[in-house]
């Protein structure tokens, strides 16, 4: 009976070292115990960018607020609610009421609120009142802007959520005015810049991707005006300028003429090129169907 025991211990002890021998050896081989990653990668995932390249060029502060939407910053405003008021009059809370704060004094006023001396002196080093930079900053990541802070919040990640709620926060009292949007780069530097290269666009597609339009446009000869206007002969027509169409004094007063530079930044954003536009189209993400579109439109002469 020993002798049977202990041939089942051997045995069993005999499969525990080759197993402890067969994970060390994959693991050497396969560098699983490195911290490192691996000299050559399994294969690339389509639409993620490979560490270290560069990313996406960041909109400026200002385009994003010519476009942001306050209902939608109202909407984001809701994960605030359960710190922050926001009436004329509120109380505070957890955090101060939050009436008219921009362009107020950071960590300031908002009835006898204790702010932490981290934010006191965060203020006075980023200028000292909540600008629209200041608080994209803040609500980017508290914890960043004011290392100490009592604020618990992580921080909003989009770059369209903050400034949707910043517009939101400005119409609560504060109705700053807004920071100018940057200009539409000239044509040539817009090439550089990676703008989509007309020159080889396809005016086929670009006739498809126009169908987002049909509902407002036309597009034909002596087409009529609808919501929006006929589009026939716009490449190179005025900008807001084309007869018989009521252009908002947003549009009319940008000046200039439909070239692929302007046509580009248009349908990028319509709000960003012309805070103000009675425009309600979004705008095309994509740089081919913008590039399409532009050699559609300038076919239709």
């Amino acid at each position: 009976m020993d002798d049977r025991f202990n041939t089942i211990a051997g045995w069993a002890l005999f499969a525990g070292i080759v197993g402890l021998g067969l994970t060390s050896v994959s693991a050497r081989y396969f560098q699983a115990d490195k911290p490192h990653r691996p000299e050559t990668m399994g294969y690339a995932i389509e639409g993620v960018e490979a560490e270290g390249g560069a990313g996406a060029a960041a909109v400026p502060l200002a385009t994003l607020l010519a476009s942001a939407d306050v209902a939608k910053g109202e909407a984001v405003f809701a994960k605030c609610g359960s710190c922050h008021t926001i009436t004329q009059g509120g109380a505070n809370g957890i955090g101060p009421n939050l009436y008219a704060v921009l362009g107020e004094g950071i960590a300031a006023g908002r009835g006898g609120f204790a702010f932490s001396d981290a934010l006191k002196t965060a203020g006075a080093a980023k200028g000292g009142k909540w600008s629209f930079e200041a608080m994209d900053e803040w609500l980017t990541s508290p914890k960043a802007f004011a290392p100490g802070t009592k604020m618990t919040f992580a921080g909003l990640t989009k770059p369209e959520d903050r400034a949707n709620l910043l517009a939101y926060l400005n119409a609560q009292g504060s109705n700053l005015p807004l920071p100018a949007a940057p200009a539409a780069a000239p044509a040539g530097e817009a090439a550089a810049a990676g703008a989509p290269a007309v020159a080889t666009a396809d005016p086929v597609k670009g006739e498809a991707v126009f169908g987002k339009c049909k509902s407002c446009h036309t597009v034909n000869a002596g087409g009529a005006n609808g919501i929006g206007p006929n589009l026939h002969g716009t490449y190179g027509a005025p900008v807001g300028g084309k007869a018989g169409f009521a252009f908002s004094d947003a549009l009319k007063g940008k000046g200039g003429t439909w070239d692929d530079a302007t046509l580009d930044a248009w349908l990028t954003s319509p709000r960003a090129f012309a805070a103000g536009t009675k425009m309600t189209f979004a705008g095309l993400t994509k740089p081919e169907d913008r590039a399409n579109v532009i050699a559609y439109l300038k076919a239709q002469k």
